[in-house]
C-alpha cells in the first residue's frame, strides 16, 4: 500500500475515533454487494481490511442480508459462502427486509454501535452520507478504500469541509477553555524572549591554519633551477694566448 493512502486512512480514522468514540476492534457491517465484488475480484476480505485499516477488525452481517443473497444464491454462491464466515449481529427484524433497509436501521439516527458500513450499494451510501459518523468502506481498483468523512459528519462536530484539524474536536476544545478559565490562565500568552547569547571569539584551530610563505627575493629565481645554486664559468686563456703574453712582457723587459 503506498504511503499516501495509508496516511489518508490514519487520518479518517483518527477523525472518527476523538469526534464520534469509534475504537479497536473496528467493526465493519459487510453487505452482500461488497462480498459479491471481492469473490468477482478475488480478494480476501478478511486478509485485507486489517492490514488497510492497519488495526483489529471484526466483521459482521446480519440475517436479512444472508436471506436476501440465498434468494440469489445462483449467482451468488461464492458471496454467499464468504458472509458465512462473519459473526452475525441481531437486527431485530421479525421478518426478513433488503439488505440495504436492515443496514440503514442497524445505523440508526447516530451510529451508536460504530459500524464502518462496507457497501457497493451507491444509493445506500448517498443515504448514509446525510448521516454523521459513518464510515464507508467499498472496493476500488481490486482494493478496499475507506471514504471521505462526509459534509454531515465535519458539520456535526462544528469543523468545515477538509480545511479543520482532524485531531481535536469542538467538545475538546471547550473542555480547554473551562479549564483554561479556572486555572485563570489568558488564552494570549505573551512570547517570552529569550536573551540571545553572544558567541565568544575564539583562537583559531592551529590545525586548520594554513602556513605562511616565505617570499623569495627578486632575481634569486633566475640564479636557482630545482634548490640548486648555477654557478658562473670562468672564461679561460688558452695556452698559445698565455705564451704570447708571457713572451711580450719579457721582450718589455
Amino acid at each position: 500500500m503506498k504511503i499516501t493512502r495509508y496516511k489518508k486512512v490514519q487520518k479518517y480514522m483518527k477523525f472518527y475515533y476523538n469526534n464520534f468514540g469509534f475504537h479497536q476492534p473496528y467493526q465493519v457491517l459487510v453487505d452482500g454487494t461488497f462480498c459479491f465484488a471481492a469473490f468477482k475480484e478475488q480478494i480476501n476480505i478478511r486478509e485485507q481490511l486489517p492490514k488497510y485499516l492497519n488495526s483489529q477488525v471484526k466483521l459482521l452481517t446480519t440475517r436479512c442480508i444472508i436471506i436476501e443473497i440465498e434468494k440469489i444464491s445462483k449467482k451468488t454462491q461464492g458471496a454467499l459462502t464468504i458472509l458465512k464466515q462473519y459473526g452475525i449481529h441481531e437486527c431485530g427484524h421479525k421478518e426478513p427486509v433488503t439488505g440495504s433497509k436492515c443496514i440503514f436501521s442497524m445505523i440508526g439516527k447516530s451510529n451508536d454501535k460504530h459500524y464502518i458500513l462496507a457497501t457497493q450499494d451507491r444509493d445506500l451510501q448517498d443515504k448514509l452520507r446525510a448521516k454523521a459518523g459513518v464510515p464507508l468502506l467499498y472496493l476500488h481498483n481490486k482494493s478496499p478504500t475507506l471514504d471521505k468523512p462526509s459534509k454531515a459528519s465535519y458539520e456535526k462536530v462544528g469543523q468545515s469541509l477538509g480545511t479543520a484539524s482532524m485531531f481535536i474536536s469542538e467538545t475538546q476544545n471547550e473542555t480547554l477553555k473551562k479549564m483554561k478559565k479556572a486555572l485563570g490562565v489568558e488564552e494570549k500568552v505573551e512570547e517570552i524572549k529569550v536573551p540571545i547569547k553572544k558567541k565568544k571569539a575564539h583562537n583559531p584551530n592551529p590545525l586548520s591554519c594554513k602556513k605562511k610563505k616565505t617570499r623569495k627575493p627578486a632575481g634569486t629565481e633566475s640564479k636557482t633551477k630545482e634548490g640548486k645554486v648555477r654557478k658562473r664559468k670562468k672564461n679561460k686563456m688558452s695556452k698559445q694566448i698565455k705564451e704570447q703574453l708571457q713572451s711580450a712582457l719579457s721582450n718589455n723587459n
